[in-house]
């Protein structure tokens, strides 16, 4: 046959299935724009609109006389690679165990300063792309003027008039390509012209070369400051280096680039320009002192300029639209109530977080639902570095808590969506970056503990710090975070059942961390085995003798994370058939001796292992319900007593919070099945922020929807998807709970498709009124399924105290009405 072959997109899972009726107001013809909008030109870095690939960030702030774009590259970091051990630390760690022992606590406390280490290093910036326009633009028309982020297409878009002439930009980051994109254009033909550069706060030179390409060479500080790794007597060790080079390409026939100061390129009289920004490091991993690589930042630079010169902005574009899509558009989410308006194209975003206090608009939960996904897209891809405390983007050289990921929350936090929203590729940066860790970790495990395996403290860095913080013990001696971190390998097999990823990358690293929680934990009282020193992240406590403290045993949050890290290497060694090595058996031992979780006398969970007093009940921190969420050892169906004493907790903590707070209590009150407070601190977070008074708000969002502690971090953005995917979806391995938070006064309407649950299937809801009206399941077809047959093709599906059991095979989607029947089966 001699018919033109046409290339078809893959069918996405949101498309797999449909509801026999709609379940919304809106019919696709209707249906709203996921875009973030502004009306003028941004004063604040958030107000600026982000875009990323992974690796490569911008800020796009849309400046009309003048516009710039803040760029980050994921692997600019001060530092170099540190001994992250402490041969002091057993003879500290003896006192301090004894000062435990004998209820010193807060003598305890002061002498385990001594265990702490230095801080981690520092994320930096790249630089920034500055253009200069005519200065007719001062002229523009303001009431033309919109900037606005597209979520569908990850694009931004500025649009404004001077005179009768139109001027557009178009910005996106290819992932494909490994490159930032600038399109600038005018309706009038001839009448764009505007000036280029590059600069850094980083020390840094930029020069213009033989193609008339922008070049930026710099090098990040060897060392943090203070300095804190060296004496005065040491040599300042060689930093990161990197380069950027900024290509311009314009209209064929028009316009003219010069150079002006060998180091900016003037652009006159053209009717479009395309701008292509590229930038590198000679970072070549944790382990590699930066003076030693092999990789040269400019060349490299320069060879990917070369592999994009022969492909035009459309062809770009159209590579970028499709990877990103392939992501995106796996899931979809459409809320409305049943007097649903939606809003004018007119109004900003700001003005409608402003309004939800009163509008409640649903289809802003949906945004910012997408909005989240759109950033962990962002800035977290395969083969890039993972999300750190501001995801990728930058622009301090001494950015809020060194921008450095935190492992008692943040960086988990980040990844709580990858799995259930349909995103587990986003998630290998993490796995490679806890393998790092594992090499540095069992350093410091066997020089500072004893101890074999491998451990992570608080907070790390590019480089695998795994050493306690620098400071106080009360956030720096936290030796948890590798433990929590390896809770995300099982959780990535439980959804994906992608035995090859457990049997070659999860068990390693959780044979490893499982063999020094066993060497930590220690003979205590009551025959219980214990953690001992313990904190409570960043929380103190009263001792018995009035003291403040905040060193002791067995914290809850150290006890649950222990029994979800043995729990998981117990059902991955059955998975894989090593049942019967010395470390399971060891755990299988251990497992009954670990304390159990308490209730206090007032009725809430104990967060430490004894009844201290609380002098501060509304703290930020929720660890001794990690049982509950992210973990599973606490759930309505099997521990009802504690799941009475977590809602007695979360009242008593309160709403008030850090965003990444109030989106950990809003996944937690779904956990419960308890509507009405999930949606009350989902609602919380819609509080617009003012950049130039951040210090009045606790938690809230900014104008660009970036979420703040404040000041910014990106963990709430994720947060928020995983909780409003918990109010819609739960699941363990055999079960399905649906709609177990969904508040049917305020979503009366809506669907959820594309959603992922545990043993690999995906799901997709509708509902009319506030109750269930038809659901899809199916196995994926994108993962490496164990296999289709047992337990695993086998569901209980529960929803308001209706309970079925199914079975699905691949290749098929199933549908079912509101009384659990299936009524039709349709080949994927």
């Amino acid at each position: 046959m001699d018919e033109e072959w046409v290339m078809v997109s893959p069918i996405l899972d949101k498309d797999l299935w449909n509801p026999s009726s709609s379940s919304s107001k809106l019919n696709e013809a209707e249906k709203k724009d996921l875009k973030v909008k502004f009306k003028e030109e941004a004063k604040h870095w958030t107000d600026a609109i982000p875009i990323g690939n992974g690796c490569l960030g911008g800020m796009v702030w849309g400046g009309v006389l003048s516009e710039t774009i803040n760029l980050n590259e994921d692997t600019l970091w001060t530092g170099v690679p540190g001994n992250y051990s402490n041969p002091d630390a057993p003879n500290a760690l003896s006192v301090v165990r004894k000062l435990v022992d004998d209820g010193n606590y807060a003598d305890a406390t002061k002498e385990a300063v001594k265990l702490s280490a230095d801080p981690s290093d520092v994320y930096q910036l790249l630089g920034d792309i500055n253009l200069e326009f005519d200065d007719n633009h001062a002229t523009f028309d303001a009431k033309t003027y919109q900037r606005e982020l597209d979520l569908d297409t990850a694009t931004v878009k500025v649009n404004y008039s001077v005179g009768e002439v139109e001027f557009t930009r178009e910005h996106f980051a290819s992932y494909p390509d490994q490159v930032i994109v600038t399109k600038i254009s005018a309706t009038k033909s001839g009448s764009l012209s505007f000036t280029a550069s590059l600069d850094s706060k980083l020390h840094h030179h930029s020069s213009v070369n033989s193609q008339n390409q922008i070049v930026m060479e710099g090098t990040c500080p060897g060392r943090r400051k203070p300095p804190t790794l060296f004496t005065e007597n040491d040599s300042i060790p060689t930093g990161i280096k990197f380069s950027a080079f900024l290509d311009i390409k314009v209209s064929d026939g028009t316009g003219t680039i010069t150079v002006l100061d060998e180091k900016k390129l003037k652009v006159e009289g053209c009717d479009w320009a395309v701008l292509l920004l590229v930038g590198a490091s000679s970072f070549e991993g944790p382990f590699t002192k930066p003076e030693d690589s092999k990789r040269d930042p400019t060349s490299e630079c320069s060879n990917v300029l070369k592999s994009l010169k022969d492909f035009s902005y459309a062809e770009l574009y159209g590579r970028h639209v499709d990877d990103y899509q392939k992501l995106f558009n796996r899931c979809s989410l459409e809320l409305s109530q049943s007097s649903s308006v939606e809003p004018s194209s007119t109004v900003t975003t700001a003005e409608r977080v402003k309004s939800f206090k009163t509008d409640e608009d649903p289809s802003l939960i949906e945004l910012l639902f997408q909005y989240g996904r759109y950033l962990l897209i962002a800035c977290s891809r395969p083969g890039t570095q993972p999300a750190n405390l501001q995801g990728i983007w930058n622009y301090k050289v001494e950015p809020a808590w060194d921008g450095a990921p935190h492992l008692n929350i943040n960086l988990q936090m980040n990844y709580w969506p990858a799995l259930s929203c349909n995103l587990h590729e986003c998630q290998e940066p993490l796995f490679d970056y806890i393998s790092s860790l594992s090499v540095t970790g069992s350093k410091t495990a066997k020089v500072n503990y004893e101890a074999s395996g491998w451990v992570a403290h608080q907070v790390s860095d590019i480089w695998a710090k795994t050493s306690p913080d620098r400071g106080e013990a009360v956030w720096a001696l936290w030796p948890m975070g590798g433990a929590w971190l390896c809770t995300h390998l099982w959780e990535h097999y439980t959804y994906t059942m992608n035995k090859e990823f457990l049997a070659n990358k999860a068990y390693p690293l959780l044979e490893g961390c499982v063999s020094f929680l066993l060497d930590w934990l220690i003979e205590g009282k009551g025959g219980y085995l214990e953690t001992n020193p313990s904190t409570s992240p960043e929380h103190m406590f009263i001792a018995p003798d009035g003291k403040p403290a905040s060193v002791s045993y067995s914290t809850t949050m150290d006890m649950s994370i222990i029994k979800e890290v043995f729990n998981a290497i117990v059902s991955a060694a059955e998975v894989l058939g090593k049942s019967k090595t010395d470390v399971v058996q060891r755990v299988l031992k251990a497992q009954p001796r670990l304390y159990p979780t308490k209730i206090a006398r007032d009725g809430s969970i104990l967060e430490w292992a004894q009844d201290f007093e609380d002098p501060e009940v509304h703290h930020r921190h929720v660890s001794h319900l990690f049982g509950l969420f992210p973990g599973h050892t606490i759930t309505v169906e099997r521990t009802p007593d504690l799941c009475k004493a977590a809602d007695f907790t979360l009242i008593k903590r309160g709403e008030e919070g850090p965003g990444w707070s109030t989106t950990w209590k809003a996944a937690l009150w779904a956990r419960l099945h308890n509507t009405e407070h999930a949606y009350r601190m989902v609602k919380h977070l819609f509080d617009l922020v003012d950049p130039d008074h951040e210090s009045d708000y606790e938690g809230g969002l900014y104008a660009n929807l970036f979420t703040a502690h404040p000041p910014f971090q990106i963990d709430a953005n994720f947060g928020f998807c995983a909780a409003i995917s918990e109010m819609l979806v739960q699941s363990t391995i055999k079960d399905l709970y649906l709609l177990p938070a969904l508040p049917r006064d305020k979503w009366s309407h809506g669907s959820i498709k594309g959603l992922k649950a545990r043993g690999n299937v995906t799901v997709s809801i509708s509902w009319k009124e506030g109750d269930l009206h038809e659901f899809g399941l199916w196995f994926s077809k994108n993962t490496n399924l164990e296999n289709s047959k047992g337990q695993n093709s086998t569901k209980r599906v529960h929803y308001r105290g209706t309970t079925i059991t199914t079975k699905i095979s691949h290749g098929k989607v199933y549908t079912f009405n509101k009384q659990l029947k299936c009524i039709k089966t349709a080949s994927l």
